[in-house]
């Protein structure tokens, strides 16, 4: 199991507090508002569009909330226009970071995130550097109480890759393009589904074998998930579960 996924699912579920969840909020509702303005405002006829929609509604968004995102993206209210712009680079221990933004403003962004990764021992790399070590996939998150025979029939019947174990959760991985097919599939078949979204997942992982090397790499990848323009961090990293255990005591 990916260290990396684990963490994210941890930090997932610590961000039910008010403060987390505004912030996630905001970060989903520009997301919306990018693929409304790319693909334009129909759901069913823009499958970012649909995605995100759903991720919103995953995380208890209101729905007159998203639609209003939906309108500024085409236009129909006034709003910011977002630039989407991948960062990529290494953390402590040659770890391959991927940082993916949404930015009215490509300087500013572009000079924090920089800092960031200078200011917690890492370094920016040229566009390229780290994009080939990943690969992009659809990610579902599934209730771990879930039956795994069922899971695993209706999610390979509706076009899953692959099924993992991840403790806490199962983690369905998926196509891109069939992220949204694989989601209805499961829904269909009445099994209950945490979140749903587009990631990118490492080829290969580099282990963090002490507890000082996995708090320097999750300081900076914590410290850039918190910028408010970041929407995801993708990182190669796996840190065994002994050591997770440590570091979340810690």
């Amino acid at each position: 199991m990916s260290g990396h996924s684990k963490w994210a699912t941890i930090k997932h579920k610590k961000a039910a507090n008010d403060k987390a969840r505004a912030k996630v909020f905001a970060k989903i509702l520009r997301q919306v508002e990018v693929a409304a303005r790319e693909g334009g405002g129909d759901p069913e006829a823009n499958p970012t569009l649909r995605t995100m929609y759903q991720k919103a509604r995953d995380n208890s968004i209101p729905m007159d909330t998203i639609d209003r995102a939906v309108k500024r993206g085409t236009g129909d209210l006034d709003g910011v226009t977002y630039s989407e712009v991948t960062y990529e680079g290494y953390a402590p221990g040659s770890v391959a970071v991927m940082v993916e933004v949404l930015t009215d403003n490509r300087n500013r962004t572009g000079a924090e995130v920089r800092n960031i990764f200078t200011k917690n021992g890492g370094s920016t790399s040229e566009p390229g550097a780290v994009a080939w070590q990943f690969d992009r996939k659809g990610q579902i998150l599934v209730a771990r109480a879930t039956d795994e025979e069922e899971l695993m029939l209706a999610a390979l019947d509706a076009g899953a890759e692959d099924i993992v174990d991840d403790g806490d959760s199962w983690r369905v991985m998926t196509p891109p393009s069939d992220l949204h097919a694989v989601r209805t599939g499961l829904d269909g078949a009445g099994i209950t589904v945490e979140s749903a979204d587009l990631t990118m997942v490492p080829q290969a992982t580099i282990a963090l074998d002490t507890a000082e090397s996995a708090k320097r790499v999750l300081r900076l990848i914590d410290a850039l998930d918190d910028h408010d323009d970041v929407q995801a961090v993708h990182a190669n990293f796996d840190i065994p579960d002994n050591i997770l255990e440590t570091v979340e005591a810690g």
